[in-house]
């Protein structure tokens, strides 16, 4: 070897490891603060003061006056969006992380290119890598109606940074009145009713209320910061009347944030919970502080339940990674169902009779440090029943795990878990 090739040799070497150092930099996140150990005070039950609690503590504020209706699969949810966008008269804001292909995709862009040329204000915000297998087309026809389309977080060079920094936020705001939010995406998987592995199980809901205007807040913020356009107006921002009896305190995730807003409700409600929490948990990749907080929430006497996906989880690194957890929680108590007919996508957390977290959130590291979020703690004793029903009905349809099946687990499945838990901050 010349001293010339060493040289280079060497540099390369130096070279590829600065590469390696700056990708790990530019995906990595600055972490949050870590959640804190107690709730001076704790208002043990789900009573009217954890709303209190939460706005002290998140700085979301509470709203009253609230209807929010549970849509069950894609037979249901569907027809209620595509019938609201059909109806509109002055503005459709929609915001979707997940826009892929199949007839839904087509129908979709339809309706939003019909309001278009009716002469709906129509604003559609996609997520560039959600929304990636989208056909290129359907932005071509929604903009030739009039639609204005833009794209969240696209790549180039000078953004790679803020690329892993994606909108998971999905709203639908129609006239400013009418909302949708959940964990839906627009591709052929969501369709059906969660018949077999094609038609994935997930919930929506239908919001009208005064809260509304936090969910195209939520639309706002991001098309701000991918157009520079802020938008106001009545047509947008129109004052709303009561709906309802629930109460929301809505809650809107935002990476960079000293502490995860999501991070922080799902561990004051797991401290205030006094007889039951009930979580539908499609990426269960818990940092250690909520991971504790689950645990330590069982081992006092709370019945916990922990609905994930069983074989068709659509992400085998996140089902491994999860199965690492089982162990701890099996211990403490906590009873884990995995779901057996199709990928379970439902995003939502039943505290004792009364709350209700729905959203766009997971129990992971994206949803509490990368990505833009959406949650909505709801007050309401009839949303909880009805979700607690759909949770039975979820159970009838899973198979509960147990300690005997998690000491079946061979040595090389456990190191190949353990080995995708370690990437828990990207999963």
């Amino acid at each position: 070897m010349t001293l010339r090739s060493g040289v280079v040799g060497s540099l390369a070497a130096i070279g590829a490891g600065s590469l390696v150092w700056v990708l790990y930099a530019l995906v990595t996140p600055e972490t949050t603060d870590e959640l804190p150990r107690s709730l001076s005070g704790s208002p043990r039950g789900a009573d009217g003061r954890v709303a209190e609690v939460l706005a002290a503590h998140l700085g979301e504020p509470v709203v009253s006056g609230n209807l929010v209706l549970p849509l069950h699969n894609g037979d249901q949810i569907f027809p209620e969006m595509l019938d609201a966008i059909r109806g509109a008269r002055e503005s459709i804001t929609f915001l979707t992380f997940i826009y892929w292909e199949g007839d839904i995709a087509r129908e979709f862009a339809a309706a939003l290119s019909e309001a278009g040329r009716r002469g709906v204000e129509v604003r559609v915000l996609l997520d560039a890598y959600g929304g990636r297998r989208m056909d290129p087309a359907l932005v071509d026809q929604m903009r030739e109606a009039g639609c204005r389309v833009a794209w969240f977080h696209p790549l180039h060079w000078y953004t790679l940074r803020r690329y892993n920094n994606r909108t998971h936020r999905r709203a639908l705001v129609v006239d400013g009145r009418v909302g949708f939010t959940g964990g839906v995406g627009i591709g052929s998987e969501w369709t059906g009713d969660a018949q077999g592995p094609g038609h994935w199980r997930d919930d929506h809901f239908r919001v009208e209320g005064p809260v509304v205007r936090s969910i195209q807040g939520a639309f706002a913020e991001n098309w701000r910061e991918a157009t520079g356009e802020a938008l106001a107006g009545d047509r947008l921002f129109p004052e709303i009347e009561a709906a309802g009896e629930a109460l929301v305190v809505p809650v809107l995730e935002i990476p960079g944030g000293s502490v995860s807003r999501t991070g922080m409700l799902y561990w004051t409600m797991l401290q205030v919970a006094r007889e039951r929490v009930r979580i539908w948990a499609p990426y269960f990749v818990p940092d250690p502080d909520l991971l504790a907080a689950i645990v330590e929430t069982a081992e006092r006497g709370v019945t916990v339940e922990l609905l994930v996906p069983g074989d068709h989880n659509d992400s085998e690194l996140v089902r491994h990674a999860s199965q690492t957890f089982y162990a701890e929680l099996l211990a403490a108590g906590v009873q884990i169902h995995e779901y057996r007919p199709t990928m379970m996508h439902v995003k939502a957390v039943l505290v004792d009779d009364l709350w209700t977290l729905v959203g766009t959130a997971n129990f992971d590291n994206r949803s509490f440090e990368l990505n833009y979020e959406i949650v909505l703690a709801v007050r309401d004793a009839a949303l909880n029943s009805h979700m607690s029903r759909s949770f039975d009905r979820d159970l009838t349809r899973a198979e509960r795990i147990t300690g005997e099946d998690v000491e079946a687990w061979s040595p090389l499945e456990r190191l190949r878990d353990h080995a995708y838990a370690m990437l828990r901050e990207q999963i």
